[in-house]
């Protein structure tokens, strides 16, 4: 399981809670259901643990406020036959199968997105948000889960797969340094640190902003793991 918490401009979310509160609220509830509830969908695991977490808050906080706390997804559960896996924004899930293929598990609302609706945080706020024809994230919202990427493949046919938040894909996506498959053969051999820590120092030579981005450096966490 991979969660990224969206941190909101200026600290404002019409919450008295801070963004690590709600994605180690989300974060526990995903755990236990994700274990217990085999005999739930990771979509109806997803939407249950949102319920939980926005009840846990509700008498407090606004949560109607598009910037109340959120975060992204990631959750991958499998047994002996089969990996169940779900993807909720713009974090990455890569599979890679017993020959060498990498498969790249995308929710790309956000890429889709005019870029008009991009020029500022606000205006994709006010836009796009957890809105039809825009972008989800799990906020409060349970419904949320029926936007999220969902599958199922066969237990034999994944050798090894790998989470990451948008920040440690960028050695990918923004910096272009490799496919996916190559992406994927770093975090083999160096591990999830040795990915981030590529990342960081095409960051810092990027003096010049060649690549366009919001924040110099974006939070960024990577799970990898061979079945």
């Amino acid at each position: 399981m991979l969660l990224d918490g969206v941190t909101p401009p200026r600290g404002d979310a019409g919450c008295v809670h801070s963004v690590p509160w709600f994605t180690a609220r989300l974060g526990g509830a995903l755990v236990e259901l994700s274990g217990s509830r085999r005999d739930l969908t990771l979509r109806e695991i997803l939407a249950e643990s949102i319920r939980r977490t926005a009840d846990a808050h509700r008498p407090t906080c606004d949560l109607s406020h598009v910037r109340t706390p959120q975060a992204t997804v990631v959750v991958v559960r499998w047994d002996e036959a089969g990996i169940e896996y779900l993807v909720l924004s713009d974090s990455v899930l890569l599979l890679e199968s017993p020959d060498g293929e990498v498969r790249a598990v995308l929710d790309d609302r956000l890429d889709r997105l005019p870029r008009e609706l991009l020029v500022s945080e606000a205006v994709a706020d006010a836009r796009a948000r957890n809105k039809e024809g825009g972008f989800f994230t799990a906020a409060a919202d349970p419904a949320v889960a029926e936007r999220a990427v969902t599958g199922r493949a066969p237990r034999a046919g994944v050798r090894a797969l790998a989470a990451m938040t948008d920040g440690a894909s960028r050695w990918t996506e923004m910096f272009g340094e490799g496919d996916w498959s190559a992406c994927l053969g770093v975090l083999d051999k160096e591990g999830p640190q040795g990915l981030i820590d590529r990342v960081r120092a095409l960051e810092a030579a990027d003096t010049e902003r060649e690549h366009v981005r919001g924040k110099t450096h974006d939070d960024a966490t990577a799970v990898y793991a061979r079945l």
